[in-house]
Formats: structure tokens, C-alpha cells, sequence
């Protein structure tokens, strides 16, 4: 028992520390959302000769007509970027560096107050995945008590629980606010096409991870309460046999002693039935008896 019991809860922090390795990860990284943005050509210059718009050599004179030949999506550049819960970073044009902005000062402002809640769901959620990982390894630590264990196993699955719920919420919040973002949000910002990066991926992994590892807790306090039930159930029936060979063995022993009580009773009253009992032979004289004998034939 014990030694099932500990594996379950070794799979338990397993599933546990996973979970809370992917949402610090998640969290702290800016790749929830990836995409690229159109942006206009800038101008050519003697530093920049390519993707860029040459207006000539005549450009500095006012008197002077500039025609570009180019049109539709020939004017703009696309460029990556990347979006994660603090921060919306894409690529500078002008250099190989990247510009970042706050993702909530692009939020609209209808939808500030939802980020902020997400923000804080998702704090909320790392935090428990701690408390519930520190319930798990002290269960672990203390394997052999079985009712501490129990208790653990308990606070750790409820734990657990609150903080997937608040993990999901935190995503799906997450994931609207964006989407509007991408309609109401700054011109210069919104993106021309984009999808869903690796830090999404590793959030809802680390949901799938806290789930798991709240079902496997929950899974082992059942099973540990089934064998605790069972093993206690087996003790007291072998209790229960034990104390009845016990009394069936002194009313055995009473038994025989009433028996042998009322056989002894039964010999000591046999004599005045009218049986003769002996005489011992130490308390015959036999010269009372000639003398006896001589009187008779006489």
C-alpha cells in the first residue's frame, strides 16, 4: 500500500512541477500571439537601399513632381511580431533591433478591465499550482502517516482544482481581449494576419498538466481511503473471530469444569443411597473379630 500510495503522489508533484514550469514560463515570455503587421515602406536612403520607396533624386525640389510606381501591397513592409500578456513587440524597420509596448496601454479601453483580471487570474493561478506543489512534496515527506497523508492529499486536490479553474479563465480572457484588440486597437498596431504562438500553447499545456495532476490527487485519497476502509474492515473482522474463539474456548473450559464440579457432587452423595462404603483396613482390630466369632459358636 504504501509503496502504490507514494507512486501516485510522485506522479501527482510530477504533473504538478510541469504545470508550474509552464505557466511561470508562459507568463514571463511575449509569444501568446504572433503575426506580422503591414507598415509603409520608409523612404530610401544612402544607409537603407532596399525595401524602401525611392522617391528619386529630385525629391528635395518643391517644383518637382515624385511619382511612385509602386502600389497595393508594394508600399508597405510586413513585419513579425509577437504579443504575450505584458508586452506587444515587433521588428524596427529602420534597424535589426525591436520596438516593445505595453499590451495594455494597446488594450482598448473597454477591455482594460478584463486584461487586468486576467492578469491577476493568472497570478492567482501560478500562486496556487506553489501552495498545492508544497502540499503535494510535504505528503510526499511524510508518506508514512496515513491520515496526515489523507488530509494533505485533500487540501492539495482542492488546491489544485481552484487554480485550473482560474488558469482557464485567465486564458479565455486573455484570448478576447486580444481578439478585440486586433479590431479596436491602435492603427499602427493591428496585425495583418496572425495566430496563436508557443506561449499559448505551453499555458494550456500547463492547464492540461494542473488538471491531471488534481485528478491523479484526487484518484490516490480515493484509493487510499478505499485501502485504509478495506484493511480496517479486514482487522475488525479477524477482531471479531478471534474474540469468538476466545469464547467458545472458556465456555469450553467452563464447560468442563461445571462437568467435572457435578461429578464430584454425584460420588460425594453415592453413600447415603445405601451403598456400604469401605472400611480402611487400619481401623480393623483383629482381635475383636476371633473374640467376636468364639462368642458366636458358642
Amino acid at each position: 500500500m504504501k509503496t502504490t500510495r507514494k507512486c501516485r503522489s510522485l506522479w501527482s508533484v510530477a504533473l504538478n512541477l510541469f504545470a508550474l514550469f509552464f505557466s511561470i514560463t508562459a507568463f514571463v515570455t511575449t509569444y501568446w500571439c504572433v503575426g506580422t503587421q503591414r507598415v509603409p515602406k520608409p523612404e530610401c536612403s544612402k544607409l537603407r537601399t532596399h525595401q524602401c520607396i525611392d522617391y528619386g533624386v529630385n525629391e528635395t525640389d518643391p517644383n518637382k513632381v515624385v511619382y511612385s510606381w509602386e502600389t497595393g501591397d508594394d508600399r508597405f513592409l510586413f513585419r513579425q511580431f509577437h504579443t504575450g500578456i505584458w508586452l506587444s513587440c515587433a521588428e524596427n524597420i529602420h534597424d535589426e533591433s525591436e520596438m516593445c509596448r505595453s499590451f495594455i496601454d494597446l488594450a482598448p479601453p473597454s477591455e482594460k478591465g478584463m486584461l487586468w483580471l486576467s492578469l491577476v487570474s493568472e497570478l492567482l493561478y501560478i500562486v496556487l499550482l506553489v501552495v498545492g506543489f508544497s502540499l503535494m512534496c510535504l505528503d510526499l515527506v511524510r508518506s508514512s502517516n496515513i491520515i496526515d497523508g489523507l488530509k494533505l492529499n485533500a487540501f492539495a486536490a482542492v488546491f489544485t482544482v481552484l487554480s485550473g479553474l482560474l488558469g482557464m479563465v485567465a486564458h479565455v480572457m486573455y484570448t478576447q481581449v486580444f481578439q478585440v484588440t486586433v479590431s479596436l486597437g491602435p492603427p499602427d498596431w493591428r496585425p495583418y494576419n496572425w495566430d496563436y504562438g508557443w506561449s499559448f500553447c505551453m499555458a494550456w499545456a500547463s492547464f492540461t498538466c494542473c488538471m491531471g495532476a488534481s485528478v491523479t490527487t484526487l484518484n490516490s485519497y480515493t484509493k487510499t481511503v478505499i485501502e485504509f476502509r478495506h484493511k480496517r474492515k479486514t482487522f475488525e473482522q479477524s477482531l471479531r473471530e478471534e474474540h469468538a474463539r476466545e469464547a467458545f474456548g472458556h465456555f469450553r473450559e467452563c464447560s468442563l469444569h461445571s462437568i467435572s464440579k457435578s461429578v464430584e457432587v454425584y460420588s460425594s452423595q453415592t453413600p447415603k443411597s445405601g451403598r456400604k462404603a469401605p472400611i480402611p483396613a487400619d481401623s480393623l482390630d483383629l482381635s475383636d473379630i476371633s473374640a467376636s466369632l468364639g462368642e458366636e459358636q458358642c
